[in-house]
């Protein structure tokens, strides 16, 4: 028995939890409150996926143990009715072998561990993340006025799930022959969860199960993933020219605002508060622009500018949402098109249009022809070899998820294979499989969520690019999906007794969270035959049912026979043409700047100024010069995606640089704390974006 196994999956999974934080978030500008909670919670979520498999082999053992036991006893009755074969000592019919896993006392230490990690989840997941994400939007000046209207916004949405476990209790209390002591109140508690996040994840699961196999086959296929990167440009293209006339309009409202209202009026300081959210870049663009004559200059209430807040904040972060996918979009389609242009390279050299400045040892690990043969030659097999098993792993689940509760003959494939190890005390094999069935139906989950339209808000963008409103989002998702996918994978190996309805000793993980006996449509109609319409959504999306539905009502679904679909491609196609040619205009610039230098390196000083301001006029010049026109007929207007990308003698995929540093963090560049408020008259960008570390959830206090 060693502690060594149990400790390494701990230190795995808080290591795996801090590197996805730091690749998708800023740790170093988000609030340390917002950091902490996401880790948390993506931690406690993730080491249920490491440990439970664990604490699987360990109940295996625990049931040998117990049989064995049974045998014996069983011997020793038989042996006292039969006075010839009795015998002084009587040994088990077979002796259990230890895991190389086991830990001392695993009754004790698994149940410490899981009680204070699912309760922890389930507070954050509840609690504290719904208010901090309620509180990072609400557009009030004062801790007390945030809080208010983030419990305002909580209670709406939670009403229903209250309502709900009101009546479970009340139902429970006047049930004859029931006491409702504290076991049955946290047993509805995990219940009413555990079912809210299995119906959602059936939901999910029988979306990704066909739609991730399917995925990976078509990135396989060059073609098709240009053109429906080509779609989804075009698609990303309107909704980032509505963000931006959104942001127009709170412009709009805010420099009407700020006429009406004078540097000594009460309401000046709130006027301060907005301007600190709004970027530099933005508040340029206010100086340069005319208010229509028409334009009403009363002197606005408070409520009218905590709703001008509020809308602030909502339409920047939908703008950095919009400008950060662009900017991402716009490089992996480059690198498609480079892909293609490279098939047919005679010196198998892969040839970037734009090139990425590497380190030496980069460059020597992963060479041009290194990097030729992996994008044009072996990365297209890779992907049809993942394909085809995440196509064999998504059968056996669904089949699985249909059969599980039938458990003589046992139907479940994952059952199966357990009790084959079981035989031969293959507890290694056990945690593996585990391991890869979990690991599997937590990406076809989570992967799945972000996609979903209706959750157009949350995005997770790497290279540091994910808002703290997206991650908060992330981290509630982790701690209401994880558990029930857990239960319900104990459930497909029949290691739930309550499923099989056959008494067996279960794991630790199962007893902390209990059972629903005592609400008998749930615990012996929901939580077995629900999953089952995994099936029906599997169908569904095989056969492209859903896209289609929607497409019909005029949502533009990506369907090769479409005619819509054709167009938008050939605009994206035409968008990203444009890209490319701004790109190299500006990198042509560079260039020849660079040259100059080299040729007269004593000029260089002397010229500094003049060509800094040189590049500056040549980004001004190529931002909106051309002319709106309709979304499907033609382009829809040249966008500006100068500002998303480095422009400097490094590459324009700098991998430090993007959307989140236009807008600083939640969208807040400048600490207006010591500017003088008649400053504002003018809309000054004058801040150092390089000072102070910028404020977080209470920068409005």
């Amino acid at each position: 028995m060693s502690f060594a196994p149990l400790v390494t999956e701990i230190i795995l999974a808080f290591c795996l939890a801090a590197t996805l934080l730091y690749k998708y978030g800023n740790v170093f500008r988000q609030h340390p409150i917002v950091t902490l909670s996401v880790l948390i919670a993506w931690y406690f979520s993730l080491l249920i996926i490491f440990v439970l498999p664990l604490d699987v082999s360990s109940t295996v053992f625990r049931q040998c143990v117990e049989k064995s036991i049974g045998n014996l006893t069983a011997t020793t009755i038989s042996s006292s009715e039969n006075t010839n074969n009795l015998t002084p000592t009587s040994k088990p019919t077979h002796e259990c072998r230890e895991p190389w896993s086991m830990v001392p006392s695993p009754e004790t230490v698994y149940q410490d561990l899981w009680r204070i990690v699912y309760w922890t989840s389930q507070f954050l997941t509840w609690l504290i993340l719904p208010l901090m994400q309620s509180y990072i939007k609400a557009g009030d000046f004062t801790v007390q006025g945030k809080l208010k209207s983030a419990l305002i916004d909580n209670a709406i949405y939670y009403g229903s799930y209250l309502f709900i476990c009101g009546v479970l209790l009340i139902y429970i209390a006047l049930k004859p022959g029931v006491d409702l002591d504290g076991p049955k109140i946290k047993a509805i508690a995990s219940s009413a969860s555990n079912t809210w996040g299995l119906f959602l994840l059936v939901l999910l699961l029988g979306y990704a199960l066909v739609e991730v196999p399917r995925g990976l086959w078509n990135a396989s296929k060059p073609g098709y993933t240009l053109n429906y990167s080509y779609f989804k440009a075009a698609k990303l293209s309107i909704e980032k020219y509505e963000a931006e006339e959104n942001v127009d309009d709170v412009l709009e409202s805010l420099q009407a605002a700020n006429l009406s209202i004078n540097s000594g009026h009460p309401f000046n300081r709130y006027l301060e508060t907005i301007f600190q959210k709004v970027p530099a870049e933005l508040k340029d663009k206010m100086n340069r622009r005319q208010l229509p004559d028409d334009t009403p200059l009363d002197v606005p209430s408070e409520k009218a500018l905590i709703r001008l807040h509020r809308n602030t904040i909502k339409c920047l972060q939908t703008l950095q949402r919009t400008e950060t996918q662009w900017g991402i979009l716009v490089d992996y389609i480059f690198d498609l098109e480079d892909i293609s242009r490279n098939q047919t390279s005679h010196d198998k050299r892969f040839k970037p249009t734009f090139p990425i400045q590497r380190s030496l040892v980069s460059r020597l690990l992963y060479s041009p022809t290194i990097e030729w043969y992996w994008k044009c030659l072996i990365k297209n097999y890779v992907l049809r070899a993942a394909a085809v098993c995440a196509a064999t792993l998504s059968i056996v689940v669904v089949w699985s998820e249909v059969m599980f509760f039938n458990k003589s003959p046992v139907l479940s494939l994952f059952a199966r294979f357990v009790n084959i190890a079981k035989m031969k005390y293959d507890y290694f094999t056990i945690e593996v499989l585990s391991t890869i069935v979990i690991a599997y139906l937590c990406y076809c989950a989570y992967s799945t969520v972000l996609k979903i339209r209706v959750l157009n808000l949350y995005y997770l963008a790497p290279h540091h690019q994910t808002n703290e409103y997206s991650l908060i989002f992330s981290g509630m998702m982790l701690c209401r999906l994880t558990p029930p996918m857990c239960l319900n994978f104990l459930s497909l190996i029949h290691m739930d007794s309550h499923i099989i309805k056959t008494q067996m000793m279960e794991t630790q993980y199962t007893q902390i969270m209990g059972h629903m006996d005592v609400i008998k449509i749930i615990s012996d109609g929901f939580n077995i035959y629900f999953p089952m319409a995994i099936l029906a959504f599997c169908l569904a999306t095989y056969f492209s049912l859903g896209s289609r539905l929607l497409s019909m009502l005029g949502f533009q679904q990506f369907l090769g026979d479409d005619e819509l679909t054709t167009d938008l491609v050939e605009e994206g196609r035409e968008l990203i043409k444009r890209e490319r040619r701004k790109r190299q205009r500006l990198e042509d610039s560079i260039s020849r700047r660079r040259e100059f230098q080299e040729r007269f390196p004593g000029m260089e000083n002397a010229s500094g100024f003049r060509s800094t301001r040189q590049s500056a006029d040549t980004v001004r010049s190529m931002k909106r010069d051309e002319s709106i026109e309709s979304a499907r007929a033609g382009l829809l207007r040249d966008f500006e995606p100068m500002s998303e990308y480095n422009v400097g003698p490094q590459s324009f995929r700098n991998e430090n640089y993007g959307a989140n540093d236009r807008f600083d963090r939640e969208l807040q560049t400048e600490d207006f704390s010591d500017i003088p408020a008649d400053s504002f008259r003018t809309f000054s960008t004058s801040g150092n974006r390089v000072g102070l570390p910028p404020r977080g959830l209470f920068d409005d206090i």
